[in-house]
């Protein structure tokens, strides 16, 4: 099964006719319908070739206006609640779904992340906790450059200030079942999330991790209350549905902690407007704000080696910090390049809440020493030029794969791709380009199939920045030399055995 977000659309791409806020109302029905989620049957036939099952079963769509089942702490809550479900138990839609992840028991989650850029007329909201809180979360202040709420009051403020709350969460599918209805796991918090990545701890626990893609924000942890089940796959189905939300805060010293997000747990009390949990997890950012969590530069994907166990954190860039705002884990003020963090939690415990961390690797281009760049030790000049990292994956050797958005912006050459470097021995932060992403995209979602013979990833927003579909406003043709189209590539090996970054 092959499942694909789609994060966001590019309506001047879409319709030769667009006009830049003022859409008609069939455009934004067709922008609304592409957003969410695919699930595709594919199979592998001679020549290590992948072809799409046309007719299977389990194809499927899940769009902006799939109803989607709310669970979890936040499951009734009064900011849950609009007109059109005044029980606060579901919503209409995922929107903006980026990266995710997969569980043990087969079902993907998929995250909602810059959800904010769909409602507008904050500015219109009365002072109050509502309004502090959608200011916290980014919400745009008049009309959005979309005009959703044209035509559908759900994405006005003024009209439903209670739907954006309803977004900014992780959605678990279960791409076996089509009747399956997404579920949105509110106990793992509410932000911007980057991934959803689930390990099996010790005890049988399962532990998410996932990153808050925003400037100066979080990177967090939830380690469920019960542990996983590898022989009845029912049994997990509500194992994200109670558990512990942790955020990160990295000590100078190179040492770190988790603190719990939970209700009456230090400053998170009724004196500062937490009643509850579902108060915790609707405010997620606001509670990490009082526990004084550190602000990240823009952490995505987090990733677990699956050889040493190690955590590794993708902090993409952050131009805003300045050289008062530094610390130990995000050292560079106008961090255009990015980095990368490698932590190792308490006796290799992912239940742990404390954990140790180094700099893996500082971006950008050793050539030039105003980059300050940093490569796990290695000789910087046999190294790749990177900058900004977004997504990793790691082979069954414990190499890791990092997949770049925004390398054109922080780097004078170059497009995105994908490096490859190993995390041990003599090679370590041996860094090589392995692929180049067509011009004027991102390169994303990177993923392995069982044995290691092909690498998916998908080809996003190419050509965006386009004036038009006319040829000559088009930033790219890619991939068939008309107007561009997000892809899914797969690359194949040609050669037997295993990948082997060091042979």
């Amino acid at each position: 099964m092959l499942a694909v977000n789609h994060e966001y659309t590019d309506p001047i791409l879409m319709f030769p006719d667009y006009i830049a806020g003022a859409p008609t109302q069939s455009q934004v029905d067709a922008e609304i319908a592409a957003h969410g989620m695919s699930f595709a049957e594919i199979r592998r036939t001679k020549g290590n070739k992948w072809r799409y099952v046309k007719g299977s079963a389990n194809n499927r769509r899940v769009t902006g206006e799939t109803v989607c089942a709310i669970t979890g702490p936040a499951t009734g809550h009064p900011w849950m609640i609009t007109s059109e479900d005044p029980q606060g138990r579901w919503v209409r839609g995922t929107l903006n779904n980026c990266a995710g992840g997969k569980t043990p028991w087969g079902t993907v989650l998929t995250c909602e992340e810059n959800f904010n850029q769909y409602f507008a007329n904050r500015s219109k909201l009365p002072e109050g906790p509502v309004k502090a809180a959608h200011t916290r979360y980014g919400l745009t202040s008049g009309a959005t450059s979309r005009r959703w709420e044209n035509f559908y009051s759900r994405f006005d403020l003024a009209k439903e200030p209670n739907e954006p709350f309803r977004f900014g969460w992780v959605v678990e599918i279960d791409p076996y079942d089509p009747t399956f209805m997404p579920r949105k796991r509110t106990a793992l918090g509410r932000f911007k999330h980057e991934g959803a990545t689930t390990v099996v701890a010790k005890d049988g626990r399962v532990v998410v991790y996932s990153g808050d893609d925003e400037r100066f924000d979080y990177i967090y942890k939830f380690v469920t209350a019960r542990a996983f089940d590898p022989k009845k796959r029912q049994a997990n189905f509500d194992l994200l549905d109670e558990g512990t939300l942790y955020v990160a805060k990295f000590h100078d010293d190179g040492s770190g902690s988790w603190l719990p997000l939970v209700h009456g747990y230090g400053p998170v009390t009724s004196a500062n407007g937490f009643n509850n949990q579902g108060d915790v997890v609707i405010n997620t950012r606001r509670a990490a704000d009082l526990l004084g969590a550190t602000k990240m530069d823009r952490p995505e994907d987090i990733e677990a080696n699956p050889v040493t166990g190690k955590i590794y954190s993708l902090m993409t860039n952050n131009t805003s910090r300045t050289a008062a705002q530094v610390n130990a884990a995000n050292p560079r003020p106008n961090n255009i390049y990015g980095h990368v963090i490698e932590q190792t939690e308490a006796n290799d415990d992912h239940t742990s809440t404390w954990f140790t961390w180094q700099i893996f690797i500082k971006c950008g281009d050793p050539a030039v020493a105003a980059h300050d760049t940093y490569f796990a030790g290695y000789n910087p000049e046999e190294v790749s030029p990177i900058s900004s990292p977004d997504n990793l994956v790691f082979d069954e050797g414990g190499n890791c794969w990092i997949a770049t958005d925004g390398l054109q912006n922080g780097l004078p050459r170059g497009n995105d791709g994908i490096f490859a470097t190993p995390v041990e021995g003599e090679q370590r932060g041996y860094l090589r380009q392995f692929m180049s992403c067509p011009m004027e995209a991102e390169i994303c979602g990177p993923e392995f199939n069982t044995d290691y013979t092909t690498l998916f990833a998908a080809i996003q927003h190419p050509g965006e920045g386009s004036k038009s579909t006319a040829p000559a406003d088009l930033l790219s043709v890619w991939p068939d030399g008309g107007t561009p189209k997000p892809s899914v590539i797969a690359v194949t090996k040609t050669v037997p055995g295993n990948p082997r970054i060091g042979s």
